[in-house]
This record gives C-alpha cells, structure tokens and sequence, in this order.
C-alpha cells in the first residue's frame, strides 16, 4: 500500500488506518464507507484496529486544529487566541477570582496566568482589583469589554460548529459532545497535575 505523507511526518509515529464500518458513529445519511479518507488506508474491526483508527484521527484533527485554530467564522476569525479565550471563559462562568485559583481551576501555573492575563489587562478585557481582605493579594474579574468580546468569539465559534455539523442531527452532536468531553476529561487524567483543567 503506498506510503501516506501523514505516516512518516507526524512525529515518526506509525498512523492508523482510516475508519472501516463499525468502528465510529457517522452523522445522519452518511454510509460510514461514503468517501475515502485522505489521511488513511484501511481499517480493522478488532479493538487494536479501532484504537489505531482513534489515535490517527486524534493526530489528524491535532494538525489540522491547529492549521486552522478553529477560530471562528467572520470578521472574529481567530481574532482571540485559544489561551486568552479558555481564560476569559474561565472569569466568565466562575467569576472574580484570584491568580493562584483561576491557575488551579485551568490546571496551569500561577506564573502562566500572570503572563497570559496581563495583555487582557492592558486592552481592557480584564479587571485587576486588589483582595477586599488582603490588600496584597490581587483578584481578576471580566470587564464589559472582555464580556463583549468573549460573546463575540464564542458567537463566531458557534456560528463555525454550526457549519462543521450541519449534515449532522441532534442526536448526532449530543453524542460528539459527550465523547469529547469524556475524551476531554481522560486526557486530563493523565497530564501531570491534572485538574478541572480548561473544561469550563
């Protein structure tokens, strides 16, 4: 079988095989075999077959997450980065809050958030407020421009979710959100420190 540019560029690991019937959910009206992958070749229906399937996928949709950042649609394409957009959502569901919890709650460092927040600062996206208790402790908050902002990328993401899912139905996205989130929470299993993490 000819060689794939995927298998010998990604990090020297071996790639897996593309998706054979059974082996993954497809959206609605789509035979599981209705177009080649570009990225594969075959697939096997045995456990190590599927698992060799999920971790080519799982390289693939890395590389090409990151080619396009999935950022958005429109004029807030990518106009927020990933590490600005996690943090803002992070002040947004939980609130006010000081660095060393806002770190614990990303499953980062302390002195991470302290670089990542201070350009928020700057442009006025997020408030630095010293502790009503402790003068020497600092609590950030969301300012209205960082809520503006932050619907306006969130708006702009859901608008490109609604366009990488639009053959798909409800029960089809129910399911990709649940596997994903759970996906999500393993692989923060295994990350060293490992937290709430950027799940909210």
């Amino acid at each position: 079988m000819p060689t794939h540019p995927d298998m010998t560029t990604d990090s020297g690991a071996t790639e897996g095989r593309a998706t054979t019937p059974g082996t993954a959910p497809h959206p609605a009206g789509h035979a599981a075999d209705s177009a080649p992958d570009p990225d594969g070749g075959a697939g096997a229906p045995e456990v190590e077959g599927v698992l060799d399937v999920l971790q080519h996928q799982v390289a693939v949709f890395a590389r090409r997450a990151e080619q396009t950042r999935l950022g958005g649609v429109g004029q807030a394409r990518n106009s927020m980065d990933r590490a600005a957009y996690l943090l803002l959502n992070r002040l947004d569901k939980q609130g006010p809050m000081g660095v060393k919890a806002l770190a614990a709650g990303m499953g980062i460092d302390s002195s991470t958030v302290t670089r990542q927040v201070a350009p928020l600062v700057d442009a006025g996206l997020v408030s630095r407020t010293s502790h009503p208790e402790d003068g020497r402790a600092v609590v950030l908050s969301l300012s209205e421009r960082g809520m503006s902002r932050l619907e306006e990328v969130r708006s702009s993401r859901r608008e490109l979710m609604g366009l990488l899912t639009a053959e798909w139905n409800e029960e089809d996205r129910d399911a990709f959100c649940a596997l994903l989130t759970r996906f999500n929470s393993a692989l923060l299993g295994i990350q060293p420190g490992g937290g709430p993490g950027e799940s909210a």
